[in-house]
């Protein structure tokens, strides 16, 4: 897994949604410092927030952990 493709994707995902990383942090019950973590590559989120994380885009795992980008 690549952690700064993951990162990217979340951000790109957050702002096409218009979303600020505290508001994702607040859906995903965690703080904001851990979205900017996930953001930058610093960690991954857990299995748990991945999910949530693609329920709350409406992607597919798959999408989100790929090699390929994620158009929305």
């Amino acid at each position: 897994m690549d952690l700064i493709l993951i990162g990217e994707k979340i951000k790109k995902l957050r702002l096409v949604n218009n979303m600020t990383q505290e508001e994702l942090a607040n859906k995903l019950y965690v703080t904001k410092q851990a979205v900017s973590k996930w953001e930058n590559a610093i960690c991954l989120p857990d299995i748990e927030n991945i999910e949530k994380i693609c329920e709350i885009f409406r992607i597919k795992i798959d999408d989100l952990l790929s090699e390929n980008t994620v158009n929305q």
